[in-house]
């Protein structure tokens, strides 16, 4: 069995905090940036068990074994500057799930392996996936049950405060027997989406049926936030997805207990380093998909909204640095 690094970290009696999945944003190079800044925990974008499971054939064929299962290569890190890196799949058929966990262990060797019960896009829930698998609990079981047998890495799962009539105590009451090391919880439910008041007092909850490290999620977008969290959740630690575009020193601020106030010319600088990784990992499709980060790294700013016009439509490193004067 591999070094479980969850109990490593909750054994520094100091908040975990996570950089949640959020599809599109949390790549390589934003992640390392969150991981400079003060996150312990860097999860990959959501990653397709049935993708990994239908691209095998391929996947034994190549040379490059990588570079041939588009999958694969979106979950490649770096080891040195991405620690610790935890893989998420979505999916509903157990098969594909201990496929997944076996080829992810094999090229990708993360530190972790984690299941998503709680995406609610609609077309991810139409393939019975995320807070769609969350409703099934026969379902949900056996895919966790498929991880665990196909991987020694530490498994953990993200879900929500509830999806349909399943709320997030039944749901880990029927998986107390199993050995997950972590459970992330949107503190809202599926019906509110990203809207509304987080259920900090149901995470508190929901150390009556799991006894591993349990992260609240779901509405933390300041400090302020953060504290109210862990205070009423009694959560080990956190896990930031939206809070944390275009401000990864939130991060910082949570562990060092003050609000950073950054000038705009600072905030470029970190804006400019992300994107430099963009470039470096990506070439100039990276600074396309920088765009959509750059619109954050301005919000709130004097002139955002002009400065907004222009950075969507960027399309290399000496153009941001026009646009942002640095």
């Amino acid at each position: 069995m591999a070094v479980n690094f969850w109990t490593k970290l909750k054994n520094r009696q100091q908040p975990i905090l996570a950089l949640a999945p959020l599809a599109g944003f949390t790549d390589s190079a934003f992640r390392q940036v969150c991981r400079k800044y003060g996150a312990d925990v860097l999860y990959s974008e959501m990653a397709s068990a049935a993708a990994l499971f239908y691209n095998q054939p391929a996947y034994k064929r190549a040379k490059n074994r990588l570079a041939e299962n588009a999958t694969l290569e979106l979950l490649k890190f770096n080891r040195k500057k991405e620690k610790y890196y935890v893989v998420q799949l979505f999916g509903s058929n157990p098969e594909h799930f201990a496929a997944a966990a076996r080829l992810i262990s094999k090229e990708i060797k993360p530190d972790g392996i984690d299941i998503n019960f709680g995406c609610p896009v609609p077309k991810i829930m139409k393939q019975g996936a995320g807070s769609g698998l969350m409703k099934n609990l026969k379902q949900s079981r056996a895919v966790i049950l498929a991880v665990l047998a196909n991987t020694d890495l530490p498994v953990s799962i993200k879900m929500r405060a509830g999806a349909s009539e399943i709320d997030a105590l039944k749901f880990l009451k029927n998986i107390s027997d199993l050995p997950v090391a972590a459970v992330m919880i949107h503190g809202r439910t599926l019906n509110q989406g990203f809207s509304g008041a987080p259920n900090w007092r149901l995470i508190k909850e929901a150390r009556k049926y799991f006894k591993g490290v349990i992260l609240a999620n779901g509405g933390i977008n300041d400090l302020a936030g953060a504290q109210k969290a862990l205070r009423e959740s009694k959560a080990d630690g956190l896990g930031l997805a939206r809070g944390i575009l275009g401000r990864p020193w939130l991060f910082k601020e949570i562990k060092t207990q003050r609000v950073i106030n950054l000038k705009p010319k600072q905030i470029f600088k970190i804006a400019l380093e992300h994107a430099t990784l963009e470039q470096k990992q990506k070439g100039k499709p990276g600074i396309i998909e920088m765009r959509k980060h750059l619109v954050w790294y301005v919000q709130g700013l004097p002139g955002a909204t002009k400065l907004r016009e222009k950075l969507v439509k960027v399309n290399s490193l000496k153009e941001i640095k026009e646009i942002l004067h640095v």
